[in-house]
């Protein structure tokens, strides 16, 4: 008698805990409701915005601007954020691609060849010329700084012929312009004032009319500059900066950088005295002998592994060379070699003919 009144002790005991356990989470579930709905009511109402296509002209781009704190972008706004980007772009494209009524453009001088990297090394260099050509009612071109009374100033100069070069890529025809340089690269002395030229010439005359140039996989200004000047190896410089290892592949220009050692500087020798391209390559043979070819070959391996490797010690064996120095040297620049050993006894890494000379760079 006892176990039963035990036994039914325990069933009202059960039974009490779970109405009550029942009760306790029904007051749970409408409490919770009861919160979400406050959430609800106070959560801030966003309202969708049109979205700017890319590739429609006639949208615009009014409703970057801020509106008021809705409009604020979170970190989870990913869809905002790249529709933003995609306005803004199309925004600065459009700009871009109207033609302009001047421009000025800053080209830095180049030291080519490099000892034996003939007409595929050069190397960008600390001194820029800055050229600005506007559209005029009569044809002008003005220079001030170094080589402004040497330089032409008819439609042989370079900036006139890369200008002429863009309008034509853009299916343009060339208007009349004036053009003022304010030179800071040596005219005609182995730093590539011609190659600064052409380069600011198309690259003026391609915002002037309003054009954009194909770059990766094309490279259609180098491929421009590279048809004008004959070789890549100081407009690739001029245009990508830093050292450029610039090859024709049979079809079109190419150029890849060589890494530049830290701390690397320059020290220039700049004679009084023009040097001409075409007098400096006058002098050379048509022809070379397989042991000048294998030189060569050795020389500018050496060359391109110590920039990589930043061995110093080694460019002073990277940068001989038999193809153009020793004959330009001979017949041109009689101070060539004397320059260079003295150069490098008083502590240069090496010293080279920079370009076609007359400047010997250390």
């Amino acid at each position: 008698m006892s176990s039963s009144q035990g036994d039914s002790k325990l069933l009202v005991t059960a039974v009490g805990a779970a109405a009550m356990g029942a009760a306790l989470a029904v007051m749970a579930m409408k409490m919770t409701e009861n919160n979400n709905k406050a959430a609800e009511a106070s959560k801030p109402i966003y309202r969708p915005r049109s979205i700017v296509m890319a590739n429609d002209p006639k949208e615009t781009t009014p409703s970057l601007q801020r509106q008021d704190s809705g409009n604020l972008l979170f970190p989870h706004n990913h869809e905002e954020k790249m529709r933003r980007r995609i306005a803004t772009r199309y925004q600065i494209e459009d700009e871009n691609s109207s033609p302009r009524e001047s421009v000025t453009v800053r080209v830095p001088a180049t030291s080519a060849n490099v000892g034996p990297g003939y007409d595929c090394i050069g190397i960008a260099v600390d001194l820029w010329s800055e050229v600005t050509v506007s559209r005029a009612e009569k044809f002008e071109i003005t220079a001030e700084g170094e080589g402004a009374k040497e330089m032409p100033k008819d439609f042989s100069n370079y900036m006139v012929v890369g200008c002429k070069a863009a309008f034509e890529a853009a299916g343009k025809p060339l208007p009349t312009l004036k053009y003022h340089v304010v030179s800071r690269i040596p005219y005609a002395r182995g730093l590539g004032s011609s190659s600064a030229a052409i380069v600011a010439g198309i690259v003026a005359g391609l915002v002037l009319a309003g054009h954009r140039l194909p770059c990766w996989g094309s490279e259609a200004l180098l491929q421009l500059a590279a048809g004008i000047e004959g070789h890549p190896d100081n407009v690739a410089p001029v245009i990508y900066g830093g050292i450029q290892l610039g090859i024709y592949n049979g079809s079109r220009w190419m150029t890849e950088r060589v890494p530049c050692p830290a701390g690397l500087q320059m020290v220039m020798f700049i004679p009084d005295f023009i040097g001409k391209t075409s007098d400096a390559r006058g002098v050379l043979k048509d022809t070379v002998t397989r042991e000048e070819a294998a030189y060569n070959i050795g020389r500018a391996a050496m060359l391109v592994h110590s920039l990589c490797s930043s061995n110093l010690d080694n460019l002073k064996f990277g940068v001989q060379d038999k193809l153009h120095q020793p004959q330009r040297g001979e017949k041109l620049y009689k101070y060539l070699y004397p320059m260079i050993e003295a150069a490098q006894e008083a502590g240069a890494c090496c010293a080279y003919l920079s370009g076609a000379g007359p400047t010997v760079m250390a």
